[in-house]
């Protein structure tokens, strides 16, 4: 693939609100910099996001110089959240099974956006990932952390890869919801040239001179069948991966990534493979040793 490339990048400050494009991104060793490192709570300190609460799609936050937000919603006029200085309270606060210390922000921001959401939340900010949260051991070395993402510090999707899912969808019950828009999906890097499914062999690519290991496939939940300009829900992509992209008990789509290297990354730069496996159809590629 000697014209793959790296076609765009996507940043996610607050988890489960809209992305947003970036010409390039510093890549920690968790993620993509300002990336998932505000977060809403329940009453139960336990995180929130699009899967049950779709209308967080049109939640708005930019990242500002020294680690706030810039946020809107529909309705309100914008406004901004400093990150928490020395001494704001932390609190124990729950993504899937992890438990991990943030500090608690603004508490306008948190009522406004209860108000929005019709929910009480709490926003909260990740003080340290370089400590906080472990990735899981089962498919990542020792040490190696992520921000508050769901699991891993970037994911990759390709471009043919979703040209070959909507024509997939072009042909199934639901073919009135295609094509389907990258951002359904939430990546952070958006690879093209590499050919429909080929990220299901990777084991090692590189953007640029930036280095990552490939973790494992990123398995689908409903929040792909979002749209995330009007937080409103169909069948797709579900439907059709679940017909085409079952691998496991798993619905598939992108790779999961965690860098070997840090660097910056920009939209052009020259995407290459550095390391594969064979994979047979319909079969759950062997964990990364």
């Amino acid at each position: 693939m000697p014209n793959a490339e790296l076609t765009s990048i996507h940043l996610y400050p607050l988890k489960g609100a809209r992305g947003l494009a970036l010409p390039e991104a510093a890549v920690e060793p968790w993620g993509l910099a300002g990336d998932r490192r505000w977060m809403l709570v329940d009453a139960e300190d336990r995180f929130i996001t699009q899967r049950s609460f779709p209308t967080l799609a049109l939640v708005s936050a930019t990242p500002l110089p020294g680690g706030g937000l810039a946020l809107a919603v529909p309705g309100q006029d914008p406004w901004t959240v400093p990150a928490p200085g020395p001494g704001a309270p932390s609190a124990t606060v729950e993504i899937w099974k992890d438990k991990v210390s943030a500090v608690s922000g603004d508490a306008t921001a948190s009522a406004r956006l209860s108000a929005f959401l019709g929910v009480a939340v709490r926003l909260v900010h990740l003080a340290d990932p370089a400590r906080d949260r472990l990735v899981d051991q089962r498919f990542a070395d020792p040490g190696e952390t992520v921000s508050l993402a769901d699991g891993y510090p970037l994911l990759v999707t390709t471009t043919d890869s979703l040209d070959a899912l909507n024509a997939l969808i072009a042909e199934g019950d639901h073919a009135a919801e295609g094509p389907l828009p990258m951002e359904r999906f939430r990546p952070s890097v958006v690879v093209s040239g590499t050919g429909a499914w080929d990220e299901d062999g990777w084991v090692r690519v590189a953007v640029g001179e930036v280095t990552f290991k490939v973790a494992k496939m990123c398995g689908r939940c409903v929040v792909t069948t979002t749209d995330q300009r009007t937080a409103e829900r169909g069948k797709e992509p579900l439907r059709t991966l679940s017909r085409h992209r079952r691998f496991g008990s798993q619905l598939v789509f992108g790779q999961n990534l965690i860098p070997e290297s840090t660097g910056t990354v920009r939209a052009g730069d020259p995407f290459t493979v550095l390391a594969r496996r064979p994979v047979e159809e319909g079969t759950l590629p062997p964990e990364r040793v």
